[in-house]
């Protein structure tokens, strides 16, 4: 099989499992940076590598764009083009068409946009998603879904799941790869539509499953009971990505119902807004106690990239808007992603899951900067 649960939690749903791909094994639980567009924000993929990261999640609506998915084809695949010997996870491209054009209009055959570049009427359809993502070379592979707004009605939301339904089928039916393709859940925060659309992903049988549509303002609770009931739902054999998922607190809690990847800009976005995150919490390096502090990002941690620089001197070159902030500030912050998952999985072989949990989260949560 390709994906195995090697311990389970005793006292919650966490589980460390490894997924085999075509270019290599992925542990889980796992964070996925995000590279949008081919790269992280600020850094480079060999930064990620130097962190043992493995798995990265790009766009494919962004790069049919630009540069194009036949040009990256022509090059040898995204893993040549970046340099990445890493696994690829490919987003579809369903979200980002309703939430990049406005104008977007849905059809049964697909969505008809407007690219956010230069205005041209483009059409994605599950099809072309497809061939999108085979042709970048895309280890995981996500269907094309309907991403309607999360305070969409009953109604709506109910043709919504209907028709990542038959999206779900024309996208598999389009695979040709080898590539692993997981199915996404919708819903929205209708208990009895995500049971529906559950089924349905099962039904038609997918690598995995992702969970879409949390997040977006639905409130941290429904959140959770969403994630719990799907979990409860999905197949103990296949992994469960919980789309967008991405605060540490999140990843915990997620992680104690029986998710196995997450993915989030919340590490480099807000490095880039002057946040780190630390063992003791987040930390605003534009306040005021930081200026011209000699004290590291985390005390006796010789491994972290920043390890040679001070918190006052990050905040200088922060405050004077130097891009060497954002750079050291991004790798910080998908360190303490790297380890903090690193942590996870460790405390989950050892049966000690829940006790790290609460460990970790007293002194995070308590010492917020």
């Amino acid at each position: 099989m390709s994906f195995v649960v090697h311990n389970q939690d005793p006292s919650s749903k966490s589980r460390f499992g490894v997924l085999k791909t075509g270019s290599g094994e992925i542990e889980t639980p796992v964070f996925m940076p995000v590279c949008t567009k081919a790269v992280p924000k600020a850094i480079t993929s060999e930064d990620l590598d130097k962190m043992n990261f493995n798995l990265i999640v790009v766009n494919a609506y962004h790069l049919f764009l630009r540069p194009g998915h036949k040009e990256i084809k022509d090059f040898g695949g995204l893993h040549e083009f970046m340099n990445w010997k890493g696994n690829i996870l490919s987003d579809s491209g369903g979200f980002q068409v309703y939430s990049l054009s406005p104008s977007a209009r849905i059809h049964d055959d697909g969505v008809s946009f407007k690219s956010f570049l230069d205005g041209s009427t483009n059409f994605l359809s599950p099809e072309l998603s497809i061939e999108i993502q085979e042709s970048i070379s895309s280890d995981i592979m996500m269907i094309f879904d309907d991403c309607p707004k999360p305070d969409s009605t009953y109604s709506s939301m109910l043709s919504s799941i209907n028709r990542t339904r038959d999206w779900a089928v024309r996208s598999k039916k389009a695979k040709k790869s080898s590539n692993k393709l997981f199915g996404i859940v919708q819903g929205g925060i209708y208990e009895d539509l995500r049971k529906s659309s559950s089924e349905q992903m099962m039904e038609i049988d997918f690598d995995g499953y992702a969970i879409g549509g949390l997040g977006l303002g639905e409130g941290q609770e429904k959140t959770y009971e969403i994630t719990e009931q799907v979990c409860s739902l999905l197949p103990e054999n296949k992994p469960r990505y919980s789309m967008g998922i991405g605060k540490p607190e999140d990843i915990l809690n997620s992680v104690e119902l029986g998710v196995d990847i997450f993915d989030c800009v919340i590490p480099t976005r807000n490095a880039r807004n002057g946040t780190l995150y630390t063992t003791k919490g987040k930390i605003n390096i534009k306040n005021s106690a930081f200026t011209m502090s000699d004290n590291p990002i985390e005390e006796d941690d010789y491994n972290h990239p920043c390890a040679k620089f001070s918190l006052g001197y990050i905040k200088h070159l922060f405050m004077t808007k130097e891009i060497a902030a954002l750079q050291l500030m991004t790798l910080s912050n998908l360190y303490f992603y790297k380890q903090l998952i690193e942590s996870i999985k460790k405390s989950i072989k050892d049966g000690k899951f829940i006790a790290f949990k609460k460990n970790f989260l007293e002194r995070y949560q308590n010492e917020s900067n």
